[in-house]
């Protein structure tokens, strides 16, 4: 079988099952899997939706629509098969067998594209380990007639490490010293996250379903030049940069992974040590693409990853993070609809903007640095002259509204500072005096 690369002409199905529930109606799925099927760079030659009464254990769809999938591969001269669904290994084989293509499901998509996508060595690690994860099971005899040695960690081109004949043993040693790896990286993490959390300074984490804008409003506000495409999983790795806020010496923005709904579980394990930062952050700014149809839906998909992490109840919906929205794309909506966003945002702590044209950029920044200096309290106190260190740390770290003459103290003159410090400086203030 010849090889699928990149310009290769699919045919992107959304299997429509009646006895399944969605979050997303047919068609707005369908078009999120072209969306994935563009981010990989294939052409999508055709696309339909397939009404499924009953799975076939063995193929998934009915005879009859196999025969019109393989009949639309030859009137669209089709190289490649996509299914929008979780496919088990008997039936992507038997698809594979009978149509003399090449079929990839969901999770086989998703991952080509973080295969693609991952730039760190710690999302090289992650990738490959839900790779592994995923081909294990697919470790079937009878596959040998395909040609694997293919790409990366992915399926579409160029020679790769993974071949099907590879032993479950190896593969399971591999996952092993992934995983070693990984929890390496995770304590690499958590000891930044601590240090972070000695440091000032507060942290903003930017989540949202892939394609929101994230990463566009990352740019905007710091300087930074974050890809940012009008593409599904643009940014795969973690960004973090500091930022200036009204009120707020400074702060850490950090750009997230995009969410998307039927994430692989294997990516939901795999991408956990990268999500992690959203659960040190002080706020989580939910951005939102408020031009897609499907956003309501969207956010539901957003809310219950954030659950998975444990930032928010699953039940209640409460989080102890504070969750500002960002109703994003503004420049994209019509009258009527700005007209209906504006009446519902000051109910829904939102901020309406367009990160591209930077429309409302002011009051996202302002409405943050509120949040920041929310719980900030001011203290006084009066200090020795010759205590440079703690003057120079409420000077630097504090919103310091008044320093005047304390008179004349025990070991000397006096200053008499009346200062703001959010909880956090607080409490490193009071470490500092102890």
């Amino acid at each position: 079988m010849d090889e699928v690369t990149r310009g290769a002409r699919a045919l992107v199905l959304c299997p429509d099952i009646r006895t399944l529930r969605y979050d997303l109606d047919a068609r707005e799925r369908l078009e999120e899997a072209q969306g994935l099927a563009l981010a990989i760079g294939v052409v999508i030659a055709h696309s339909e939706i397939l009404p499924i009464r009953q799975m076939q254990p063995n193929t998934l769809f009915g005879s009859g629509q196999v025969q019109n999938i393989a009949t639309l591969c030859e009137l669209h001269e089709c190289e490649l098969i996509i299914v929008d669904g979780a496919l088990s290994p008997i039936q992507q084989r038997n698809l594979e067998e009978t149509l003399k293509r090449k079929v990839i499901d969901r999770t086989g998509l998703i991952l080509e594209i973080f295969g693609e996508r991952a730039a760190t060595a710690e999302g090289r690690l992650q990738v490959e380990l839900a790779h592994l994860d995923y081909q294990q099971s697919r470790l079937v005899r009878s596959w040998t007639h395909l040609e694997r040695q293919r790409g990366g960690f992915g399926f579409l081109g160029g020679p790769g490490e993974t071949q099907i004949e590879a032993d479950r043993r190896m593969i399971r040693q591999r996952m092993s010293r992934l995983r070693r790896e990984l929890e390496q990286v995770r304590k690499t993490r958590a000891l930044h996250r601590e240090r972070r959390g000695r440091a000032p300074w507060p942290v903003i984490a930017l989540v949202g379903y892939t394609n929101a804008g994230k990463s566009t409003l990352f740019n905007r506000l710091t300087g930074a030049e974050v890809m940012a495409e009008d593409l599904l999983f643009a940014t795969l790795d973690p960004t973090m940069r500091a930022i200036g806020m009204p009120g707020v010496e400074k702060a850490i923005l950090s750009d997230t992974v995009g969410f998307i709904s039927d994430l692989p579980t294997q990516l939901v394990a795999a991408f956990r040590a990268t999500l992690e930062e959203v659960t040190g952050a002080d706020i989580i700014c939910h951005v939102r693409d408020m031009a897609n149809p499907a956003h309501a839906a969207q956010k539901k998909q957003v809310m219950e990853v954030l659950a998975d992490l444990e930032v928010v109840d699953r039940d209640t919906g409460h989080s102890e993070i504070p969750i500002l929205e960002i109703w994003n794309k503004s420049d994209l909506l019509g009258h009527e609809q700005m007209v209906e966003l504006r009446e519902a945002a000051p109910g829904h702590e939102a901020v309406i903007m367009s990160a591209v044209t930077g429309d409302g950029i002011d009051d996202f920044t302002a409405k943050v640095a509120e949040m920041l200096t929310a719980k900030a309290k001011e203290i006084t106190v009066t200090l020795p002259v010759s205590d440079g260190r703690r003057l120079a740390w409420l000077h630097a770290h504090g919103d310091v509204l008044e320093d005047k003459d304390g008179g004349e103290g025990e070991h000397g003159p006096t200053r008499k500072l009346t200062v703001r410090l959010n909880p956090k400086e607080l409490g490193q203030y009071a470490s500092l005096v102890a």
